[in-house]
């Protein structure tokens, strides 16, 4: 049944030759990976807003100049990431560069900062988009959060289908957002040069507004600073890429900077203009929207198009967490589980995980984005600071052409990136604190499975001695683990025979019906007079204590001979996989016991049913 579901919601199983089909175009690794950015625009200015409009309505003119800032810095952070592209086009991005630049503890720094920064990019884009919803929608806000995990399963089961149709389905949401933005700003400057929108602005530029501080226009950059989340996405997906992969990774980085710059500088402008409010139940996109539009058909498609846009941003998370994942796996920094391919040749455990880690962030917060925004770009710009001054370190290493031109654009994009950072935990303690935790916990989590990897590979290599003297046990014990005697038993007697040495049936029985247990053994013995029949008693209706302690006494005794135990463990296989659950696990609690047991054997029969 499972086996059907799967393939119905995933798909059939892809060959690894098909791997190269899955590569993508320009063109559709624009709307798979540029999402996040681009989707920036329904919520970064309006931080920015928030954080001015508590101070006064006459203050949001200082929109202007924070969105200023944010515009070089989109620069400088697109120039950087162009150079990782073609420097580290492995992908990883900012954990690679952090660790070939820095060292292995700034690398982790990085790689857990983006770890968690993507499951933040899921979580806020798709509570985003289900505040686009509730406010062109109001009867939905209550059920906010149930949206939020239901769009999150649904862009997961997405992206285990593939690059290739993941990228496919996701054209359509961001080309129309970025149609029906453009829309709205060519119709909007239309309405404005035309008189159709009135000057509403709260506040002439450069007007001064009492109680305005450096610190607050700080306050509002850093929230601002949320617009170019999801920029460093394309550097760590470059192996998802057609070839030549690292200039269509570059080309892709370029146009997806120029439409989200193009899109932050009009739009702010706009609501600038038009003295658009930040309202908790309806965005300033929709009112920019209901200002230029009217309340009408594409009012509504504006607002269709924000929350498709809003809600597949998410998957930029799931394109770039699989992959750096995958070299953080590959360095033995991360369960070996995420180098895994799937049936559709994703990395899908690293796809369910990040899924898993949205939906308890959305529970925990209850779907308030503007809980999640300031934690969200610290997990951006600690990497941002480390992989743009580790390029500079990469440039004094390396030179070549150019480099004192791109280490100053390192240099610039790493001072503000520091800065950010500084501004976000001096500004946003309050929101931002749960980083030093969360990053606490991921450094010692990072080291104790690289220490456990570097210690199975001790203990499992071989070395010459033990190449020379393979040879280690002179004979074999067997224990047959028997419940009652049946054709089960005799195919599990007969299989210990052909690989033991000594064979012994091993029974326990209860206290309950001791005249049924003085019967097994009478039939076991009529049935195999040559094997040991051991029947142990158990009082307290458990049979894996006793199994456990005599397998331990045969154990000591073995090893005094030199020889190897097994255990075999009986169990009959139902014709229908369904009927398992009809049946005891005993079998499997047995294994899992036995397991722990050094120098023990462990070895399952399996008796096939034919009904």
């Amino acid at each position: 049944m499972w086996r059907y579901m799967k393939r119905l919601l995933i798909g059939a199983p892809l060959k690894t030759a098909e791997e190269g089909g899955q590569a993508l175009t320009k063109f559709k690794a624009l709307a798979l990976l540029s999402s996040d950015a681009l989707s920036s625009v329904a919520y970064g200015i309006e931080e920015i807003v928030a954080v001015l409009f508590a101070l006064s309505a006459a203050a949001t003119w200082y929109t202007l100049p924070v969105v200023g800032i944010v515009l070089i810095l989109l620069f400088a952070i697109t120039m950087s990431y162009r150079q990782i592209i073609h420097a580290y086009p492995s992908g990883g991005g900012g954990y690679v560069v952090a660790t070939q630049n820095w060292g292995k503890t700034a690398g982790l720094v990085a790689g857990g900062s983006l770890l968690v920064d993507y499951m933040l990019t899921v979580a806020v884009s798709v509570t985003s988009g289900t505040q686009a919803i509730t406010s062109a929608i109001p009867a939905l806000y209550k059920y906010s959060v149930p949206i939020s995990i239901i769009i999150i399963l649904f862009i997961m089961t997405l992206n285990l289908r593939g690059l290739r149709e993941s990228a496919s389905f996701l054209t359509v949401p961001v080309y129309f957002f970025v149609i029906m933005i453009l829309a709205l700003i060519g119709v909007g400057f239309f309405n404005i040069a035309t008189g159709n929108i009135e000057y509403h602005a709260h506040a002439a530029v450069g007007s001064s507004v009492k109680g305005m501080t450096v610190l607050l226009f700080l306050k509002a950059f850093s929230a601002g600073s949320s617009s170019l989340t999801g920029v460093e996405a394309i550097s760590n997906a470059v192996p998802n890429f057609r070839s030549p992969r690292r200039k269509n990774a570059a080309a892709t980085l370029t146009i997806m900077a120029i439409i989200l710059g193009f899109f932050l500088a009009s739009v702010t402008v706009m609501f600038y203009y038009a003295g658009i409010e930040p309202s908790a139940e309806n965005t300033m996109l929709s009112q920019l929207g209901e200002a230029v539009f009217g309340k009408g058909i594409f009012y509504y498609m504006l607002q269709l198009a924000t929350a498709m846009i809003l809600a597949v941003a998410a998957n930029t998370g799931f394109s770039a967490f699989p992959v750096l994942a995958y070299n953080m796996a590959k360095d033995k920094f991360m369960p070996h589980l995420f180098m895994e391919k799937g049936d559709r040749l994703g990395y899908s455990n690293g796809i369910i995980a990040l899924a898993m880690g949205a939906i308890v962030l959305i529970l925990i917060f209850n779907g308030q984005t503007s809980l999640l925004v300031p934690l969200y770009a610290v997990g951006v710009f600690v990497p941002f600071t480390l992989s743009q001054s580790g390029m500079i370190i990469h440039w004094f290493r390396e030179r070549g052409k150019n480099w004192v031109l791109n280490a100053c654009f390192n240099f610039l994009g790493a001072a503000i990136s520091l800065a950010l950072v500084v501004f976000l935990f001096w500004l946003h303690f309050d929101n931002v604190w749960p980083y030093l935790i969360i990053m606490a916990v991921l450094m010692f989590a990072f080291y104790k499975i690289n220490d456990h990897y570097i210690k199975i590979a001790e203990q499992l290599r071989l070395n010459a001695q033990v190449k020379a003297d393979s040879h280690r046990y002179d004979g074999s014990t067997v224990i047959v683990l028997v419940s009652s005697v049946t054709h089960v038993t005799t195919g599990a007697i007969d299989y210990a025979r052909s690989i033991g040495d000594y064979v012994i049936a091993m029974h326990v029985s209860f206290d309950t019906n001791p005249q049924k247990e003085h019967e097994t053994a009478k039939e076991f013995k009529e049935a195999f007079p040559d094997i040991r029949f051991v029947d142990l008693h158990s009082s307290y209706r458990s049979v894996v204590q006793p199994v456990l302690r005599f397998t331990d006494i045969i154990a000591k005794n073995a090893e005094k001979r030199n020889a190897s135990v097994t255990v075999v463990v009986p169990q009959f296989i139902p014709k229908k996989s369904w009927q398992n659950i009809l049946h005891n696990q005993t079998a499997l609690q047995l294994r899992r016991a036995l397991s722990p047991h050094e120098n023990v054997i462990i070895s399952t029969y399996n008796y096939h049913l034919k009904k």
